[in-house]
């Protein structure tokens, strides 16, 4: 009597998780509308805001860390597509991680000249409100209604991103 092998389910997990940190990308889609949480931003100048004042512009919200080749790879991206669309409603928000080294992180904005709120986030208590993140770079687009609209995990296709800014912008 022989018997049929076993189906290993572990090896397409494995590839998925290989193919985020080799810096491929996934994302999820919500089908249903889920509330960005209520979190407060205070970026390196000292300037705050929080998710129910950004209600009425589309919010891009990104977990980064200066250590995070994909994040540094993406960032002159993630500048052209604030750059694009600023002028129409649309909001970015780089959230360092709590693991960076603050210094490197102003470094960083500093010398690039991050056109965009950067925040640090000390605590870890912004990357915990949006679902534990901690996965570099996560990116999450926000609807002017304060809905999430959809995350991604590793580099988004910048084509694709743009198509859904457009969309929520006319929304």
């Amino acid at each position: 009597m022989t018997t049929a092998p076993k189906k290993n389910y572990l090896l397409p997990i494995l590839g998925v998780i290989a193919a985020v940190a080799i810096g491929g990308f996934a994302y999820v889609s919500l089908s249903k509308a889920q509330p960005a949480p209520e979190v407060t931003y205070q970026d390196l100048a000292g300037q705050i805001v929080s998710t129910s004042s950004l209600k009425g512009k589309v919010v891009i919200v990104n977990f980064w860390a200066t250590s995070c080749a994909t994040c540094i790879k993406e960032m002159p991206q993630l500048v052209d597509t604030y750059r694009k669309y600023k002028d129409r409603g649309v909001d970015l928000i780089a959230v360092a991680m709590k693991y960076d080294a603050p210094s490197y992180v102003v470094n960083y904005a500093q010398t690039r000249q991050l056109p965009f709120r950067v925040v640090f986030d000390a605590q870890g208590t912004i990357a915990q409100a949006y679902g534990d993140v901690s996965l570099t770079p996560t990116t999450f687009v926000i609807d002017k209604k304060g809905n999430i609209l959809k995350r991604y995990v590793g580099e988004p296709g910048f084509a694709e991103l743009h198509q859904l800014l457009e969309k929520a912008l006319v929304s």
